[in-house]
């Protein structure tokens, strides 16, 4: 035998072997029990029982014994709002056992059920307080012969319509609500036809029909999908890359377009399964779950029964932040005053410059990252105090950049003044290992830690700080970046991690807006993490770190999908970073910010709530606005096309604190009964409901396709008119995104004539 013929082979067949293996774990994990909706019978009541009718407001909730039994609720026009499956069980539990591992924001969450019940019987309908209140009781069978009571509840939702569920657990001995199973299952009906919108700010999707959707606010990822970038990211930073479903501000909250909707109000892990087309299953990691069900004849009905379940009322947003352009840069003193000049020269509209590096900058195996340690830098930016006088004396503001999150920069820092980590740390502010010591959270190449936000007195001690660094350095607003990592095994003072987690984004926007609250300024900071009760304390959000690029995934298209999805679900003043953040630079793989995207990004954003840039993280290797006199000449073009708007966006604003509808707006808002809305992701949205723009997301492109909905559009740049009901491909050269405005619109028009007005029309 030719030996180099036999080392082929055996090379050959570890290949084949490792590739089976290989096969064999993926097919495994498949093929886990968890991975499946879980299903059981029901048992009725006792045969030839009547049907059940419980009154509850204006709800009808009928208990059926028919095929096994089935329970129904309508609203007295008789529209099913939610229903069960006949003869199948619709709560289920489970005793699980979980892994949870965090690596840079990101999670890998793994579970392990190890005792499952899901035989149901019905027992008991009760009205508890008629024609208000109504439960209904039985039993579940579990697959370790044990059983346990469940209770499932319906009473009127106050303040507003709909219905509040409640479903829980208790001990068949004692009668006591118990936590030894600590997973439950709703199984309720759906059917084919019916499509899934929301789930808060999602990045890939906007119809989740067939999806599982986990909620877990972590870091949206870098790639979520898009290759090799999220290969690499996951390789070499710990499972980095994210996925499809990965976001800062996923909410467990969904409107069909049958104008159902559903909202669960626990914090625990949950995951919707939707993959079935005739069910859905809500999983949640508790021994108890709690649901609103509401219900609307048009999306925007819908939207305002959740601005009525906010627990406060939002906090207002104060005209000048959307008036004008916010300039993002860094770089200091010098570096800003020359391209403040060069802004002026053109006679830019400013609203504001948000000196993100106004702490100072470090750099680390990611790009120029922050001191992590909130005071100005007076090295880098020398006469800060005349800086921002002499900005406010043009009626420009300054906004700057904060966190929960502190780095001890002890020895690191020449001109630092104060240590807010070790002041935090020795105040016991911080959260907490095991062992009881500051628990350390790995960034990129250094270690910080986080503010225990249920902690009063910690809260109390970092409102002083940012009273005093931030509203002290003359700052109008800034941005109250993360809160997306809360470990899953850290202590705190009050509350289990697994529960708070979710909720730690609240609470940081909570602090942020009471700073706000005292304070007489019109001050402004805008989130990235975010949760169900987020949009009633944040003045405003952006969406994160997009990858400086086209993608899908993660890139540009992403972002209109994030506005898409998240104005949908509550968050009505959103924006993104222009030109994108996360910039890669490797031997392999180089990801750099091109003019073209820039601009491209700039056309959007006009479009949106705020127009405002990002340098990135690596802003030597991306192109800039200030890169030169043309980059200089498209933004000052954009910032005016965008100033022209600021009357239009302002009546949006009012609009929105009335009904809870975003300014940003998905077609499917406005014309919900028209199938092809339900389509469309990062192709297209709505500027309140007289704009439609279909931004251009591809490089190269010279047109642009839209779907019109019904009535007649009239295209801004040519003033040609198009009815609507139909697709439309439009030129699109840099400059010419595709905007679109209802013919008849007063605003539309008004626009119009004011871009010819000022010679901003091709």
């Amino acid at each position: 035998m030719n030996p180099k013929n036999g080392n082929l082979r055996r090379r050959y067949g570890l290949f084949l072997l490792l590739l089976v293996i290989c096969l064999g774990l993926g097919l495994g994990y498949t093929l886990r029990p968890v991975n499946f909706q879980l299903s059981g019978r029901l048992s009725a009541l006792e045969t030839g029982a009547p049907t059940g009718l419980s009154q509850v407001g204006p709800y009808q909730l009928n208990w059926d014994n028919a095929a096994g039994g089935q329970l129904s609720v309508r609203t007295a026009s008789g529209k099913i709002l939610w229903q069960t499956i006949p003869g199948e069980s619709f709560v289920m539990a489970a005793i699980g056992s979980e892994t949870v591992r965090e690596a840079r924001g990101m999670f890998s969450i793994k579970d392990d059920r190890r005792v499952v019940c899901t035989r149901q019987t019905v027992d008991l309908i009760t009205d508890n307080d008629p024609g208000r209140e109504m439960t209904l009781s039985g039993h579940l069978y579990c697959n370790d012969n044990s059983s346990l009571l469940y209770n499932v509840n319906f009473k009127l939702r106050q303040p507003g319509p709909g219905l509040l569920m409640s479903v829980w657990l208790q001990d068949t001995q004692t009668y006591q609500e118990q936590d030894k199973f600590n997973r439950l299952f709703l199984t309720y009906a759906s059917d084919q036809g019916e499509h899934f919108f929301g789930f808060g700010e999602q990045f890939t999707h906007f119809d989740m029909k067939g999806k599982k959707v986990p909620v877990w606010v972590s870091e949206e990822g870098v790639g979520r999908g898009e290759q090799p970038i999220t290969f690499a990211a996951d390789i070499t930073n710990g499972g980095a890359g994210g996925n499809q479903f990965t976001s800062y501000a996923p909410m467990p909250f969904y409107m069909t377009n049958t104008m159902r909707a559903f909202s669960l109000l626990n914090a625990a892990y949950s995951v919707f399964d939707l993959r079935s087309p005739d069910r859905v299953q809500v999983e949640t990691w508790s021994p108890a779950v709690y649901a609103q069900i509401l219900d609307g004849t048009t999306p925007a009905e819908i939207t305002q029964q959740l601005l009525l379940g906010q627990p406060v009322q939002r906090p207002a947003l104060p005209d000048w932040v959307y008036s004008a352009a916010i300039v993002g840069m860094q770089g200091g003193t010098a570096q800003v005053r020359q391209v403040y000049a060069g802004l002026k020269q053109r006679n830019t509209p400013m609203a504001a410059f948000w000196l993100q590096d106004w702490v100072g900058q470090r750099k680390t195996s990611f790009g120029k990252q922050l001191w992590w340690n909130w005071e100005v830098d007076y090295d880098r930016y020398p006469g800060w105090d005349q800086l921002v006088g002499d900005l406010n004396k043009d009626g420009v503001a300054v906004m700057v950049y904060a966190s929960p999150y502190l780095a001890n920069i002890s020895g690191l820092k020449p001109n630092m003044r104060r240590n807010l980590f070790q002041e935090a740390s020795s105040k016991g502010y911080l959260i907490k290992n095991a062992s009881g010591e500051p628990y350390l959270v790995l960034s990129t190449d250094f270690y910080f830690g986080m503010l225990d936000l249920t902690n009063p007195a910690a809260r109390d001690w970092y409102k002083g700080v940012l009273k005093t660094q931030v509203l002290g350095a003359g700052a109008k607003g800034w941005m109250a970046d993360f809160g997306e990592g809360l470990p899953y095994d850290s202590v705190l003072a009050n509350g289990d991690a697994a529960l708070v987690h979710n909720h730690y984004p609240e609470l940081w926007a909570g602090l942020n807006r009471e700073l706000v609250d005292e304070s007489n300024n019109e001050l402004v900071f805008f989130s990235r993490a975010a949760y169900s009760a987020s949009p009633a304390y944040a003045t405003l959000f952006w969406e994160g770190d997009q990858l400086v690029d086209w993608s899908r995934e993660d890139g540009l298209k992403s972002a209109v999908t994030g506005l898409n999805t998240g104005g949908l679900s509550g968050m009505a003043f959103n924006h993104s970073d222009i030109g994108g953040y996360t910039t890669v630079s490797n031997p392999v793989l180089n990801i750099h910010r091109s003019r073209e995207l820039l601009y491209r990004w700039m056309e959007m954003s006009a479009f949106t709530l705020i127009f405002r840039t990002h340098e990135g993280n690596q802003p030597d290797n991306n192109i800039q606005f200030y890169t030169d006199a043309d980059s200089l000449d498209v933004f000052a073009r954009w910032a005016k096309i965008y100033a022209a708007l600021f009357d239009y966006r302002k009546a949006l604003v009012a609009e929105s604190y009335q009904t809870g509808l975003p300014v940003v707006r998905h077609p499917f808002i406005h014309y919900p009964a028209d199938p092809e809305t339900w389509k469309i992701t990062y192709q297209e949205f709505m500027l309140g409901a007289d704009f439609l723009i279909a931004p251009v997301t591809d490089p190269g492109a010279k047109q642009v396709s839209a779907y019109l909905p019904q009535g007649e559009w009239v295209h801004l740049w040519s003033g040609k008119i198009y009815p609507g009901g139909q697709y439309v491909s439009v030129p699109a050269p840099v400059g010419q995104p595709g905007v679109f405005y209802l013919q008849g619109s007063s605003w539309g028009e008004a626009f119009a004539r004011e871009l010819k007005k000022e010679g901003l029309l091709p």
